[in-house]
């Protein structure tokens, strides 16, 4: 529950954060807030900021942080008062399905019709608000769902996270990215959407993607737990398909998200100039040696709890024993592989592959992230400071600094401490606005 006072009072100034300055009211920003609370948590440096007031602009970035105890507000600025609560930066899912109800699985799915998956998307987007999350990057949509969510969210339509789309995923022909689980009388003519079988094709689906609307580009780079006909430690493309793929995005001004399950495709991913790669399962030794030495930043994505949902639920809602066999196979690997490439240096973000698991219950993965060797801070950073950074969007979100969005979760007790306060999150603010729980 959510136990905090939404107070209102007023103001005559804007402060920075330095040189503090009263203006008259006649000169304050209209629509401007300030936001109090008892702490926050700037994720940089690992330390509290006792007694914040945040302000923020109408543009719903923050324009400067004072001592609450010395200033002052008058009668033009919103106050939100988190009380005696703790503040961190919005959190940042990096791996997220957004069309993908956790418990419609195998077969199961083919007894909805195509758009009913849009309308999960955006349930499913606010609990992942509801969850601390407020901006998420979804690897991978069917009709462009997550395109179309996103400009539902900006336009004001519907309540949720920034989303961060990539529309199609890039794959190869009978890969985990295609549609490998119909008899060729059901297939659609030609290719299914975002297939490629050589680098001009695949370049031609990167701008593709791109024309309608998709801000990272994912690729399947080796076979996959939940498809049909694939298994995870395969490579699905080669060297210079990747490479394709990873200039082209490039020369546009775009990141790219690989799924790599399998020790070889995560070589070729990272060879290739991947910026993140997804799962990372079966890495080896000379993978985590590639990804903590290569000149360009790579990060590793591990969704890590998931399987914990997958083998306890995953019968129950239709997922095939295949797919279960394979989650089995893979699930301990990954967590024994996600110590050692940490251990080693490998740059970490937060991903929960949600859709996998329901959205509303992704801030489980802090706990499992801090019991295969990250420290609290290591993994809040994981989805806060370092998401952003892998992003190209440490200007916009991330951390608590003017400047950037005032994007903020509140916690009654110590996160760096017990973690587990991000389990369930008890205040959310998106730009400067209180998100009142959805009922």
């Amino acid at each position: 529950m959510r136990s905090f006072k939404i107070a209102l009072a007023a103001s005559a100034a804007v402060f920075g954060l330095s040189g503090l300055t009263a203006l008259s009211a006649a000169e304050a920003e209209p629509q401007q807030t300030v936001i109090t609370a008892a702490r926050y948590l700037d994720v940089a440096s690992g330390k509290y900021v006792e007694y914040p007031a945040i302000f923020v602009g109408a543009d719903g970035k923050i324009t400067g942080i004072a001592d609450a105890r010395t200033v002052r507000w008058g009668a033009n600025v919103k106050h939100i008062d988190m009380g005696g609560k703790t503040l961190l930066p919005g959190l940042i899912d990096m791996h997220v399905h957004l069309d993908g109800p956790a418990d419609i699985g195998g077969w199961k799915g083919l007894e909805y019709t195509d758009s009913f998956f849009a309308m999960t998307a955006v349930p499913n987007g606010r609990a992942l608000l509801d969850a601390g999350f407020t901006t998420v990057r979804n690897v991978g949509s069917g009709d462009r769902n997550d395109i179309g969510l996103r400009q539902a969210i900006e336009g004001g339509y519907v309540i949720g996270p920034r989303v961060v789309p990539a529309g199609y995923a890039l794959g190869a022909t009978g890969g985990h990215c295609d549609e490998t689980g119909l008899p060729p009388s059901m297939e659609r003519p030609g290719k299914e959407e975002g297939i490629g079988d050589t680098p001009d094709e695949l370049r031609h689906q990167v701008r593709r993607q791109r024309k309608y609307g998709s801000m990272v580009i994912k690729v399947c780079a080796t076979g996959g737990v939940f498809s049909h006909n694939t298994e995870p430690g395969q490579q699905q493309l080669t060297v210079p398909e990747l490479t394709a793929i990873a200039d082209e995005a490039h020369m546009w001004g775009l990141r790219v998200a690989a799924h790599a399950h399998g020790a070889a495709g995560i070589r070729a991913a990272i060879q290739s100039g991947i910026d993140t790669i997804e799962h990372a399962s079966l890495v080896d030794d000379e993978g985590i040696r590639m990804a903590v030495q290569r000149p360009r930043p790579v990060w590793f994505a591990m969704d890590i709890y998931n399987t914990d949902y997958t083998q306890a639920e995953g019968k129950k809602n239709g997922v095939l024993e295949d797919n279960l066999r394979k989650d089995r196979e893979i699930g301990q690997l990954q967590r024994d592989n996600f110590r050692k490439a940490h251990k080693a240096g490998v740059r970490m973000v937060f991903a929960s592959d949600a859709g996998v698991m329901p959205h509303g219950l992704i801030g489980r993965q802090f706990a499992v992230m801090v019991q295969y060797g990250m420290t609290p801070l290591e993994a809040i950073r994981a989805a806060t400071l370092n998401a952003a950074q892998a992003l190209g969007w440490e200007g916009q979100v991330g951390t608590i600094a003017v400047g950037r969005f005032a994007d903020l979760v509140a916690v009654d007790g110590d996160p760096l401490a017990n973690v587990r306060e991000l389990e369930s999150v008890d205040g959310v603010i998106k730009g400067g606005v209180l998100i009142l729980p959805a009922r």
